[in-house]
């Protein structure tokens, strides 16, 4: 964590934004229509036979499929009922289907196959293909979210966590809301994809389901929640300032609040600042972020994006807390002197006024004579 802040301390000092995915899912993965799109041959294909290896002779082994079905073949010499060899022993029985992607070089370079049923290939051969728009794209896989079958419902939710916020939003008017109340209390529902639920049922709700994800927030818990956070945005897109009221009663300003419900509400707040299309004015979002300056392990963090919302005006607080005991962590001094650096090389244009920049060059200087060790760690990764 403490490696991630600094680079991003410093993505903050260079203006530099992050990868406009979707906000609450989990990392973005290649999908089964990434793949196929990707491929210059792909073809389904049935298991026929093979040998297994012999270590003591070195041998790794063989198998053959049979090819049922040419997707796409950049050679087109590929043909249905033709045999293909491929090296290492896989274990199956006739009849098993497989996928085969391969790259063309001066023969096809298959890939590990991806054993699929007929229904897995059938979604992947009639989604939209790269070159349509994304909002074709996500309706198509819209309709798969928790489908029976795992693999079409994990994918369907990978595509989900790979489109930008943007392409998400674009085709709220298809959600459907009845689904994701019930997803969302579901506990046989993969907790990872609670976040995008939350997200979603935020973006299409009516005011009830303002209520239903306030009670879901509030429920009591000593447990790490998965996916919270993106139920925290999706009430505060339903909800606005009034919801960040609650968030900060109940998440924020509570000392004992367990520190990953505090993190969750942090994300929230950070996705409204970001995507909230000033639903929640920046001040708000401002203040309510400056209340976890109380909280010490948390304040590094809290401090990264005060910076980013050039909120000058917590800068002689920051000062006042460089030499309190309990900020004494070096994570947190660094993060202190590198706002007082940003506010330096901020222009009027960002807020700043004339004092809170001589302020700032003035504690910085202090800084260096007093504590010149920790201004030089804050600078390691600090860019103009």
């Amino acid at each position: 964590m403490r490696f991630s802040f600094s680079v991003l301390l410093a993505c903050v000092a260079l203006g530099v934004s992050v990868a406009n995915a979707c906000p609450f899912c989990s990392a973005p993965s290649l999908t089964l229509t990434e793949q196929l799109n990707s491929s210059e041959a792909a073809v389904l294909v049935q298991w026929k036979g093979g040998k297994p290896a012999n270590l003591d002779e070195g041998f790794a082994g063989t198998t053959t499929y049979e090819v049922v079905r040419v997707v796409h073949d950049a050679t087109s010499k590929l043909k249905p009922g033709e045999t293909l060899q491929l090296d290492r022993y896989r274990a199956g029985k006739s009849g098993d289907l497989f996928v085969l992607l391969g790259t063309v070089n001066e023969n096809v370079e298959w890939s590990s196959p991806l054993e699929v049923t007929e229904t897995t290939f059938n979604y992947m051969t009639q989604a939209p293909t790269k070159e349509e728009p994304a909002s074709k794209r996500l309706s198509y896989f819209l309709k798969f979210l928790e489908y029976s079958d795992s693999v079409i419902a994990n994918d369907a939710y990978a595509e989900f966590a790979n489109a930008p916020y943007a392409d998400i939003v674009a085709i709220k008017e298809q959600f459907p809301k009845e689904k994701l109340r019930k997803w969302l209390v579901d506990p046989q529902v993969n907790p990872t994809r609670i976040g995008l639920y939350g997200m979603m049922l935020g973006l299409c709700g009516e005011p009830t389901d303002a209520e239903f994800l306030e009670k879901k927030i509030l429920e009591p818990t000593d447990e790490f929640r998965l996916g919270i956070d993106g139920v925290m945005g999706g009430y505060l897109l339903l909800t606005g300032s009034k919801g960040l009221d609650t968030l900060v009663e109940s998440k924020l300003a509570p000392s004992d609040t367990l520190f990953s419900e505090t993190f969750a509400a942090m994300q929230a707040l950070r996705f409204m600042w970001t995507y909230g299309d000033q639903k929640i004015p920046a001040e708000d979002l401002r203040k309510s972020m400056r209340v976890l300056l109380g909280r010490p392990n948390l304040a590094d963090l809290v401090i990264v994006d005060l910076a980013r919302w050039q909120d000058w005006g917590v800068m002689a607080q920051l000062v006042g807390l460089y030499n309190e005991k309990e900020y004494d962590i070096p994570s947190i001094k660094r993060a202190i002197v590198r706002f007082l650096m940003i506010a330096t090389k901020a222009d009027t244009e960002s807020g700043i006024t004339p004092q809170q920049t001589e302020l700032a060059q003035k504690s910085l200087d202090m800084l260096r004579e007093s504590d010149p060790k920790t201004v030089k760690a804050a600078e390691k990764y600090f860019f103009d």
